[in-house]
């Protein structure tokens, strides 16, 4: 067995596998070239598949929970290659395709396309360092492809979820194709009760992580938690500023400023879809990416109470019945949503000051008879 390092972390330290060097050859067929990436929960190398000359392949290295028991570890391995045969099904332009899947002194690997090109992340920094935002129109065209990989694997039977969506998962490819990498935290919906079950152990990047996925494996999502993760991985790329994490968001509403606060140039229909699917509460996002996909497109209109509203939005409660009176910006949007309400006092404040300006009538003297005006007042027997 290789041995084993310890990383320190803001939660808990966890033990890490010393990387493969370069030249390994595993499973009598992959050479290692060259170490990706590496993280808590595994590493991602660049291959070489020695029985195809030229073709290059990703590596996504898997560690199992390392003090598990003997049974666990079977269990646990037996999960890996019973859903990685369900992930090498997959076949997406938008996905990278899982050909092969292994045990290798004790580490569980997916042999998957490399993936050439650029990262999100690289192109959001760039920008960023230049001083400029990415472009709405070309965040939209890569949005479109996210939604099809999205769309796909949530029509699955089972539905699979991706659970890790963030700008550095995100491939841009030569051709300008996105490819939705790094599966390394995947989970298969069970049908029966409409939640999931682990693939692939480990948890998502905090910024881009729903609330319901702070549980682990024994969280409870769904497609709207890959919702949540688009939604903030838009949010980042619009902004250049990453979202606030979820836990945060949950203990101080109000502190994750809306995108057209950050940048004004960001449609309103875009702002109000992304803060639609970043609501709190599982319950208050869109039921699925087509939902979203509509909103986000203009197609459909997102909930109308704002975008700061949606985004405070609590446990399935919101926080107040207007916006929370913090900025012009809020105050503005609780004018504009109450604008026909507005309009309406207003006609009829106008139209009570011009009753109360016209000149009251005199009153008519009467004309009656002395006799008549006391029959009149006295009654006629």
């Amino acid at each position: 067995m290789l041995p084993v390092i310890t990383l320190s972390s803001d939660e808990k330290k966890r033990p890490v596998l010393e990387p493969l060097s370069p030249g390994t050859i595993l499973w009598s067929r992959y050479r290692i070239i060259q170490l990706v990436g590496q993280g808590g929960m595994g590493a991602i190398y660049q291959a070489e598949d020695i029985r195809l000359e030229g073709r290059l392949c990703a590596l996504k290295e898997v560690i199992s929970e390392p003090d598990a028991t003997a049974e666990r570890q079977e269990q646990i391995q037996a999960q890996f290659h019973r859903e990685a045969s369900i992930l090498a099904r997959l076949d997406h332009p938008n996905l990278p395709k899982v050909s092969d899947y292994f045990l290798y002194n004790g580490r569980d690997y997916l042999v998957m396309d490399f993936v050439p090109g650029r990262d999100l992340r690289d192109l959001l920094e760039e920008a960023h360092s230049q001083g400029h935002f990415l472009p709405e129109e070309q965040v939209l065209t890569w949005a479109e492809q996210l939604c099809d990989a999205l769309e796909y694997l949530h029509s699955q039977d089972p539905p699979v979820l991706h659970r890790d969506i963030k700008p550095a998962n995100i491939k841009l490819t030569p051709s300008g194709t996105i490819k939705l990498v790094d599966f390394g935290l995947v989970k298969l919906m069970a049908p029966d009760d409409n939640r999931t079950v682990t693939v692939l152990q480990g948890r998502g990047t905090v910024q881009y992580t729903p609330l319901e996925q702070y549980g682990g494996d024994t969280g409870h999502t769904d497609v709207r938690s890959d919702i949540y993760s688009l939604g903030a991985t838009l949010y980042h790329l619009l902004t250049a500023q990453p979202p606030l994490e979820a836990k945060q968001r949950f203990l101080k509403p109000g502190t994750l400023p809306t995108i057209r606060e950050l940048n004004p140039q960001v449609s309103a229909h875009v702002e109000q879809a992304i803060a639609h699917a970043m609501a709190m509460h599982p319950d208050d996002r869109p039921s699925s990416v087509a939902e979203f996909r509509a909103e986000l497109f203009g197609k459909k209109a997102a909930p109308a109470w704002g975008a700061r509203g949606i985004m405070d939005r609590i446990a399935g409660e919101r926080a107040s019945a207007y916006p929370p009176t913090t900025g012009d910006t809020t105050w503005r949007d609780a004018l504009w949503h109450n604008r026909l309400l507005l309009l309406l006092l207003g006609l009829l404040l106008a139209l009570a000051v011009a009753v109360t300006a016209l000149p009251a009538e005199r009153p008519v003297a009467p004309t009656h008879s002395p006799a008549s005006t006391i029959s009149v007042e006295i009654g006629v027997e």
